[in-house]
């Protein structure tokens, strides 16, 4: 077992966490959500410190427009139209085959969150939308466990440790989702170094989740660009009326509540993604030769590529979600997805 642990030795020769530590990190299960710049820099650093399982959960496919900031990937993943949390898990077990990195393709939803994050001793944020950072939220309260929150734009970034029972949760500190997604990668661009310090300040404060160690207290913004950095201290931040840790109303992963939706326009990319009613693993080689004919058509084992035209591209999962480039306009969305792929 000593020669197990070889790789590790600079980081059991930093005290706070030793040999003992290292063996708790092994045995240790992360999700992180989204494998984008701030995933793939939080699942680098954490297979490379020996978490010994990691759950990498993503909805996208690597583009050329990532190579800049997501670190993990490469110019033939994009020929190759990759799903990123493939490409990643790829990647990953080259650097260290010892970890267990469970890739899954798919939406964080109402519908799988409980399910694929139960069970996990921390979950880490790498996603860009508020949706889904309460829907993570509602799930980490419900079932008490501490998630890492993170978020890059810009030359401006945040994060924030929270833990249920511990510290005020999400909805405390943002009681209502916003109505419009505000600055986004794709409207006013991101700065690669911003994304790496971002979510490298994330895999830190999981490792020290991990290990019992003290995490930060307070709400940390970062600005590389003009060199400032601000403290929002929250420990004291806890709404006895918070609906979430506050009166156990999880209205993320209800839905009856409404707050969840099969039409998504994702932010700034002019795409809207469209989730199947119903569970279910569509045969690709039969869909594309069913759309053979309205347009051109490529796929591997993972994902379908249909343009009816030039201005329009349709993504189709292996588990029937549907990313419609090049538009934001649902109701063109649904007229699209009723013609080509079925109601």
């Amino acid at each position: 077992m000593k020669n197990d642990l070889d790789r590790y030795s600079r980081q059991i020769l930093f005290q706070a966490v030793g040999e003992e530590g290292q063996r708790k990190l092994l045995g240790s299960r992360v999700a992180i959500i989204g494998a984008g710049a701030l995933g793939t820099v939080i699942a680098n650093h954490l297979v490379r410190s020996g978490i010994g399982y990691i759950r990498l959960i993503d909805r996208d496919l690597v583009e050329w427009s990532n190579l800049q900031r997501q670190m993990l990937y490469t110019e033939e993943d994009a020929r190759k139209q990759l799903p990123k949390a493939i490409a990643a898990q790829k990647r990953l077990k080259e650097i260290n085959s010892a970890v267990t990195v469970d890739a899954v393709i798919a939406d964080l939803n109402l519908d799988n969150a409980e399910e694929l994050l139960s069970g996990m001793d921390v979950i880490v944020d790498g996603t860009d939308n508020f949706m889904t950072r309460f829907l993570i939220n509602d799930v980490a309260v419900k079932h008490r466990i501490p998630w890492v929150h993170g978020a890059a734009v810009s030359s401006r970034g945040m994060f924030a440790v929270i833990k249920p029972g511990v510290t005020p949760c999400y909805r405390c500190l943002f009681p209502h989702v916003p109505s419009s997604n505000g600055e986004t990668c794709d409207t006013v661009g991101v700065l690669s170094p911003l994304t790496d310090i971002i979510g490298s300040y994330q895999a830190m404060e999981t490792i020290k989740v991990i290990l019992g160690a003290e995490t930060t207290p307070n709400l940390e913004q970062i600005d590389i660009w003009d060199h400032s950095t601000m403290q929002m201290e929250i420990s004291e931040g806890k709404n006895p009326n918070c609906p979430a840790c506050g009166q156990g109303q999880f209205d993320f992963i209800n839905r009856s509540s409404g707050k969840q939706v099969a039409y998504t326009t994702l932010c700034g990319r002019d795409t809207v993604q469209i989730s199947p009613k119903h569970k279910g693993e569509l045969d690709l080689k039969r869909t594309a030769a069913n759309l053979q004919k309205s347009g051109k058509v490529s796929f591997n084992e993972f994902l379908l590529r249909f343009s009816p035209n030039e201005e329009l591209s349709i993504v189709v999962f292996k588990d029937g979600r549907v990313l419609i480039h090049g538009t934001n306009d649902i109701v063109i969305a649904k007229q699209l997805y009723s013609k080509y792929i079925g109601s």
